[in-house]
């Protein structure tokens, strides 16, 4: 809780009590950010000397949201409007001009195509007016730190695919095809210069903003990586005093975004300047300062955090072996009681890594059997420029532009099954040795053969009449069994060749 007294010293603002000029909008929609911006006091350093926040009360709760500065004299308090109705505030702040201001501001129907936040349901995600989600995840690190060209490009390749969830970056990344310097930093400063760690570069956040609400208008998910290793501008161990300012100052600007997801870090184990209990310190500020709760978790490299955390929402995990990593995500659902994304698996390319060099085949396959048991596996794409006939470094990986493998498509064409689900999911049901079993019990029924190619199956069908479709993953086909099938055992022909699955289907919740 803010005091409004205690860092009256560090804020030398001779204006009278609450006499700044506010721009309160009358309206906004709801699950848009409610953003009051206010004049106030611009000497000094005011992204250390002023302390501003607001409690909101809307439906009979509070809700505090903490401001921060957005450069030339301007402050700005971002809500989510999580709530219809009229929303009133009053400001608390360290400079007298800031403290005290009052508004109302009325919050609408939401606009067309605004779901709110994702939440956890269960096992798996919905928005929070109860629309499925989905998180058909891609990974495009550093995106945003690339020319307006490229990342133009990496928009307009994100509306054309299924993708409804992106992992990035907020601090720039410093790796294998990814050697160029940004043009700015959250900081201002650069790696010749030095940076200043007691300022922000607003005009860098504000275009990381305008990234997150373009995706937003795509329908994909912000998945931001606070932490991370890969670095050579010193972002990686910037003692716990600016890592926090950082946090406060960044979860602040974002938190009003509905599509943001946090990810503490990417590789948590990697980054060495921090242990377990400084993550859980870090986690502790963004619930803080996160009124809104946004979905929030932390990826490994090698060891597994511990995702019973309270803090943790979902688990985030990174492959685990070189070929087996989806067959382990219902143990990881019931180990962890938890949503399980695998939020990389590899990546479909051709590069030297061996996290590289997957086929589009084996991503596919890797994605399904994470289906089958009720998970979500994560895509990614590092195809060499040179065999593309380019001589650059892009990779959709680690840049983004534009993509050119075979799996999106086939990744598309599972989440359409999917959708058909009676429920818009899969969960794990009991299973064979040799095949995984999902679906919705007694109602729909997923068997995935993945690499093997049997000419026929034995299914077991539970009680009333089934109709049965065989399914070619890589060929995206939906094929009929003629006929309907009563409860018992059923022979099913297939046609001998990988990639291929069976859904039986209750007649009643069958599709035609």
């Amino acid at each position: 809780m803010l005091d409004r007294h205690s860092a009256l010293g560090n804020a030398p603002d001779a204006a009278s009590h609450g006499s700044a000029t506010m721009t309160v909008p009358e309206s906004v929609s709801l699950w848009a950010p409610l953003e009051i911006r206010i004049d106030g006091p611009s000497h000094g350093n005011p992204f250390i000397d002023v302390e501003l926040d607001a409690v909101f009360t809307r439906g009979g709760a509070d809700v505090r949201v903490g401001g921060f500065y957005d450069g030339d004299g301007i402050y700005v308090i971002r809500a989510l409007a999580d709530a219809e109705g009229a929303w009133t505030f009053e400001t608390r702040s360290t400079a007298p001009s800031l403290d005290g201001l009052t508004g109302t501001v009325v919050v609408g129907s939401p606009a067309e195509n605004a779901h709110g936040p994702v939440r956890v349901d269960g096992f798996h995600f919905r928005h929070a007016d109860g629309i499925r989600h989905r998180p058909l995840g891609t990974t495009a690190y550093a995106w945003t730190h690339q020319p307006d060209e490229l990342q133009e490009q990496t928009l307009a390749t994100l509306a054309e695919s299924p993708f409804t969830k992106l992992r990035m970056c907020v601090f720039p990344k410093s790796y294998l095809y990814n050697t160029n310097e940004p043009t700015d930093f959250p900081f201002p400063g650069s790696l010749a210069d030095g940076f200043d760690l007691e300022r922000f570069d607003p005009a860098h956040f504000r275009r990381l903003e305008k990234s997150i609400v373009t995706l937003a208008d795509l329908g994909v998910e912000a998945d931001l990586i606070l932490f991370h290793p890969y670095d050579r501008w010193g972002f990686a161990d910037l003692g716990p005093a600016v890592d926090e300012r950082y946090l406060r100052y960044l979860v602040r600007r974002l938190s009003g975004f509905a599509n943001v997801w946090w990810s503490m870090a990417n590789e948590y184990d990697l980054v060495s300047a921090k242990d377990t209990a400084e993550w859980e310190r870090l986690a502790a500020i963004v619930g803080e300062e996160d009124s809104f709760g946004h979905l929030n978790s932390i990826h490994n490299c090698i060891p597994f955090y511990d995702y019973s955390a309270p803090w943790i929402t979902h688990v985030s995990i990174q492959r685990v072996d070189v070929y087996r990593t989806a067959e382990n995500t219902d143990e990881w659902r019931e180990r962890w009681g938890k949503p399980v994304v695998i939020d990389e698996c590899a990546y479909e390319g051709d590069i030297d890594q061996g996290w590289g060099n997957i086929t589009g085949e084996e991503m596919v396959r890797r994605f399904w059997e994470g289906a089958v048991r009720g998970g979500y596996v994560g895509h990614g794409e590092t195809y060499l420029p040179a065999a593309l006939g380019r001589d650059d470094e892009t990779l959709w990986w680690s840049k983004g532009g534009e993509l050119h493998g075979t799996s999106p498509d086939r990744i598309r064409f599972l989440d359409q099954l999917l959708a058909e689900a009676p429920d818009g999911v899969w969960n794990p049901l009991p299973g064979d040795w040799d095949v995984p079993w999902g679906g919705v019990a007694g109602r729909t029924l997923i068997g995935y053969f993945g690499f093997n190619r049997p000419r026929f199956r034995i299914v077991l069908l539970g009680e009333g009449e089934w109709a049965i479709d065989v399914i070619d993953t890589w060929g995206m086909t939906v094929e009929r069994v003629p006929g309907t099938h009563p409860e018992g055992s059923v022979r099913v022909e297939l046609p001998g060749r990988q990639f291929m699955a069976i859904r039986a289907t209750r007649i009643d919740q069958a599709t035609t």
